[in-house]
């Protein structure tokens, strides 16, 4: 979104950011760089548990988009205090802090991590939400106080679940990074489980595209995914051929807490946002190999 807003001179675009080392600080540091350069480019260093500091530099805001997550599944079955604080009481915080400053609306990132258990796919917005991490009940609960913020105080919410996101900048803890830079260097790539669990991956334009949608309409949830999914094996071989490398695939002890099977059912957000993916996992991640090459990652 930030590059993409950039582009108006007349919108000024303040990134807040608490460089958490859950990943290398120095790769947001390296994400956020090009941007420095923009005269209505602002970095505000900052966190979301702190509500007196948003309180504070929440004036003259008209947009949020709440990208700010302790991410991770298999990080929240270990430590489900933290992303409960962060996803959870800092969004509670933000909403508490954006209802008082007249801000026209927070679209939030949500997960599909919220659906959990699986009862049929592909999942819409009406399947049950059950999850099986800590991490996809924070996102849960940072729904329902979207949610509840806009009945009670009329403050303008939408919620996008995520399908899967990758392309540049993205999180580099996430297996479409890990497999590409193994499979470039030609080093094996490790997969948790069998590799049947499946995943709808979704590439990072159609989620600034839905991002920006969702600012001009909508409300309540949406599904954001690329309409289809893939095995992890799949994925895997896709990378190993993109990369034209001599990777062995490796198996390792399945993780607690992943879903089986995530897939988008997107005709909500193609009917109420106008809506729909353009990129392929194949164009993207053909895009991506090209990107990871030229900053050398």
């Amino acid at each position: 979104m930030t590059e993409h807003f950039l582009q108006d001179p007349e919108c000024k675009v303040i990134c807040f950011d608490n460089f958490d080392d859950y990943y290398n600080p120095l790769v947001k540091k390296r994400n956020i760089e090009p941007f420095a350069s923009y005269p209505n480019f602002t970095l505000i260093k900052g966190d979301i548990r702190d509500r007196p500091f948003l309180k504070k530099i929440m004036i003259d805001i008209d947009y949020i988009f709440h990208e700010a997550a302790q991410a991770g599944v298999r990080i929240s079955v270990d430590d489900p205090i933290k992303p409960h604080e962060v996803n959870a009481t800092g969004t509670l915080n933000l909403l508490e802090t954006a209802k008082d400053a007249d801000v026209k609306k927070i679209i939030n990132a949500s997960s599909s991590s919220v659906y959990g258990k699986m009862k049929y796919l592909p999942f819409d917005e009406a399947h049950p939400t059950e999850p099986v991490s800590p991490y996809g009940i924070s996102k849960l609960m940072a729904e329902h106080y979207c949610r509840v913020f806009q009945e009670l105080y009329d403050l303008k919410t939408v919620s996008l679940r995520y399908f899967t996101v990758y392309g540049p900048r993205m999180r580099p803890d996430l297996a479409i990074h890990i497999f590409m830079h193994r499979a470039l260097h030609n080093e094996p790539i490790t997969i948790f489980g069998d590799g049947t669990k499946s995943r709808d991956f979704t590439y990072m334009q159609d989620i600034v595209e839905a991002n920006i949608m969702a600012m001009k309409k909508g409300f309540g949830e949406y599904n954001i995914g690329g309409g289809y999914n893939i095995t992890v094996q799949q994925l895997a071989e896709k990378i190993i051929a993109v990369a034209r490398s001599t990777s062995k695939i490796t198996y390792e002890k399945a993780v607690k807490g992943d879903a089986e099977h995530t897939s988008a059912n997107i005709k909500k957000a193609e009917k109420e946002l106008g809506w729909i993916p353009k990129i392929t996992i194949d164009e993207g991640l053909e895009i991506y190999k090209k990107w990871i090459q030229q900053y050398q990652l």
